[in-house]
């Protein structure tokens, strides 16, 4: 089984995926928000014109996935999950909706999750205290069908479970 090593920033997940990869560790996957729309042809590419990351010798680059532009974009695509933690004051219609989550800018995914979650007992939604949960909750299906990061992201995880 996989296991997932949230490593704090962007940059700190980079060098430890970069450190695991060249350690001789070929299973390891970096997933990290991609904080702005892709327009590059590969995953690698755009974290090379936006962060300049290099791509390690020996990963590949189906070991690159982004959650485009930001993470929080995976939880607009299972409306029921958030209704489900966040409870009966959950404002739905104060969510971004539409058939593809990436496409929607990173600003607008936050200020739908503040705007839907703040008259909710849990309050006003916070990465640091709510997102490991809902990462959990929400369903990959869901996402898978609408987001073409995801769908990648799942489909090379899956491949990796099956060796």
């Amino acid at each position: 089984m996989p296991r997932v090593v949230a490593c704090g920033s962007r940059e700190k997940a980079y060098d430890r995926f970069s450190d695991t990869v060249n350690e001789g560790d070929q299973a390891a996957l970096l997933l990290v928000d991609a904080e702005e729309r892709v327009n590059a042809p590969s995953t690698w590419q755009h974290l090379k014109h936006r962060d300049s990351w290099n791509r390690p010798d020996v990963a590949a680059d189906d070991q690159c996935h982004l959650m485009v532009e930001v993470m929080e974009a995976w939880f607009l695509a299972d409306i029921e999950s958030l209704k489900s933690f966040y409870g009966r004051d959950f404002q739905d219609s104060a969510v971004r909706k539409g058939p593809n989550v990436e496409s929607i800018p990173k600003q607008d995914v936050i200020k739908s999750l503040e705007d839907a979650t703040r008259p909710t007992k849990k309050g006003r939604y916070h990465k640091g205290n709510h997102s490991a949960d809902l990462l959990g909750r929400i369903s990959p299906e869901e996402v898978r069908k609408r987001s073409a990061h995801a769908k990648r992201f799942l489909r090379v995880l899956k491949s990796l479970c099956l060796k």
